[in-house]
């Protein structure tokens, strides 16, 4: 039996696996069913979603963020941002939060011709549509104290990439602070 996995689109996708050049196993998903079908993951790998549900084969690492940590971010985005539907993803050290890239509650208005309530049609647009970008990140950068900097995606043409704000601090102070300003101009100003 094939691997396959089913990301929160409802796509499903097959693990293939093939020969590289110099002869060594290569594995990755694809949406087609025929081909060399993987019927294990290697040892060592996992299944990796990202926040744009496409599916990947990677090596499994060391769990740096401690689950208590993630859900100390999701809560905080439940608590304290005004945008829904945004997206939790952690790797090595870094829990990243990722927001739509399109307006929900718009684009559901949008589907008048679709039967159900509005909030059927957000569930629909939410599975089927969102494209995400990463707009905050919390870096762990002291293990044994569990301190985090935090840091916003500049978006200024010289620089797209992450720049720090704020101070080093403890994780629920620092989701407090600043998830409130994602989706918010003040976003922006925070440097």
């Amino acid at each position: 039996m094939a691997v396959t996995y089913t990301n929160r689109r409802g796509k499903t996708y097959y693990l293939h696996q093939g020969v590289t050049k110099k002869g060594n196993p290569k594995y990755y998903f694809a949406l087609r069913s025929e081909g060399d079908l993987a019927e294990v993951i290697p040892s060592g790998y996992e299944i990796y979603e990202n926040p744009n549900a496409q599916v990947f084969l990677r090596r499994i690492r060391p769990q740096v963020i401690t689950d208590e940590e993630v859900k100390i971010v999701e809560k905080g985005l439940q608590q304290y941002c005004r945008i829904k539907n945004c997206l939790v993803d952690v790797k090595k050290n870094v829990i990243s939060i990722h927001t739509p890239d399109q307006n929900v509650d718009r684009l559901a208005a949008s589907l008048s011709f679709f039967p159900g309530t509005h909030e059927e049609k957000v569930q629909l647009v939410s599975r089927e549509a969102l494209t995400y970008s990463p707009m905050l990140q919390f870096v762990l950068v002291d293990k044994k104290q569990r301190l985090f900097e935090t840091q916003r995606y500049c978006f200024l043409g010289a620089i797209d990439d992450w720049i720090m704000i704020g101070t080093v601090g403890e994780l629920p102070e620092l989701v407090k602070t600043y998830v409130p300003h994602l989706g918010e101009e003040s976003y922006f100003e925070l440097y």
